[in-house]
């Protein structure tokens, strides 16, 4: 099923501000929160779609990219991976609500009041984020224009399989923080001129995870993650370009003691083509014919990104002339729409002449017909191509 457009999903136009898109979301995710509606699959869903959204529209780099190439731009076209905000959990979307709803770290969020704080062993404790990794592959025009599914091995941070992710030695090392109780946050009341204030902060003792570590393991040294490789399944769309960058949400660093992993952002690297050169969605080639076969006319074969293609040269094809395969070009992301094969024909001359060929063009020199007759509105190659794209 085709994923609805962020803007629709939380009823903004496109050159809304930050702050109206952030009203919006916070709108949205009271209005479907889980406590809210239980049981009730098609809030969860609401409520997942406006978290993706938000995560897209909040980012001005993701911004971007939607603005420009759509779900494709942040790999909303493809499964693997889960690109974008597609990959999105429940801790990914909770761990949003201190900045949407200003809450302190130990569960001051309005859920709490809103929903009997049903979802503070979610949202209430401190959960750490990875970093994100940046990583470039190379594709070939074929790649680009078919659409490709690349398998690349990353170095990075990964869970530890010795504690998963634990960072404790086993199961009898890992006990509920005396301090905090297991909440991952303290509170503390003080008297002030307007009456008692409460206030929230991060258990310093387990620094908000809401356990303590008495034996740490010994392949992470208790920080739950270590370095090593991942070969991850990266599915390309068809029609991305060069310098352009896809997000895969989860699929950075992991994060330590369990939190959310970092995403894996991909930057695009076109290979340049040997006889192809792109200009948007179109490819041109450069065809050079000899001034006999402009001339006589002749049929020829010229390469295409899906192979061969044969085409007709009229009799007396002027140098300059552009020539049009529909449809062989680059496909639009997000669109059923595809470019075109531009054919620019270049007349070849001879620089070395036998003696019998130069007697030949000898006589021609003469005849009428080997007159230049310039046109009064010749105009230039990049004349052409500027009326032609236009």
């Amino acid at each position: 099923m085709s994923k609805r457009d962020y803007y629709d999903v939380l009823g903004v136009s496109r050159n809304t501000s930050a702050e109206e898109i952030k009203k919006a979301y916070r709108k949205l995710a009271i209005k479907f929160h889980p406590d809210k509606n239980p049981d009730d699959k098609s809030a969860e869903d609401k409520f997942k779609e406006a978290a993706e959204a938000y995560e897209i529209l909040s980012n001005p780099e993701k911004k971007q990219r939607y603005d420009h190439y759509g779900h494709a731009g942040v790999g909303g076209a493809s499964g693997g991976g889960g690109y974008g905000g597609g990959g999105m959990n429940m801790e990914d979307i909770f761990s949003q609500f201190g900045d949407i709803f200003g809450s302190g770290a130990g569960g001051g969020s309005p859920f709490e009041s809103f929903f009997g704080g049903g979802q503070q062993s979610r949202s209430g404790r401190r959960v750490s984020k990875g970093t994100n990794l940046r990583i470039k592959v190379k594709l070939t025009l074929e790649e680009i224009a078919n659409g490709t599914e690349k398998k690349i091995k990353v170095n990075k941070q990964i869970v530890c399989k010795t504690c998963d992710g634990s960072g404790a030695k086993d199961r009898s090392s890992v006990s509920t923080c005396n301090t905090c109780g297991g909440s991952g946050a303290v509170r503390r009341v003080t008297n002030t001129i307007l009456g008692q204030m409460q206030t929230t902060s991060t258990c310093p003792t387990c620094n908000g995870s809401g356990s303590q570590i008495t034996a740490k393991c010994g392949s992470c040294h208790g920080e739950g993650i270590v370095r090593g490789e991942e070969t991850i399944n990266i599915n390309i769309p068809a029609g991305v370009s060069d310098g352009m960058q896809l997000s895969m949400s989860g699929k950075g660093n992991a994060a330590p003691n369990g939190g959310i992993p970092g995403d894996l952002i991909i930057l695009i690297e076109e290979i340049p083509h040997e006889s192809l050169k792109r200009e948007g969605n179109n490819v041109v080639y450069d065809l050079h014919v000899s001034i006999v076969d402009a001339a006589l006319g002749y049929s020829a074969e010229v390469p295409t990104i899906d192979g061969k293609a044969k085409i007709k040269i009229e009799p007396g094809t002027q140098s300059g002339k552009l020539l049009r395969l529909k449809g062989k070009g680059i496909p639009e992301i997000n669109s059923y729409h595809r470019g075109d094969e531009i054919i620019h024909v270049n007349i070849w001359t001879p620089k070395i002449l036998s003696a019998e060929e130069r007697n030949i063009l000898e006589k021609l020199r003469d005849s009428p017909n080997f007159k230049p007759q310039p046109g009064k509105n010749d105009k230039s190659f990049f004349e052409k191509m500027k009326e032609y794209f236009e």
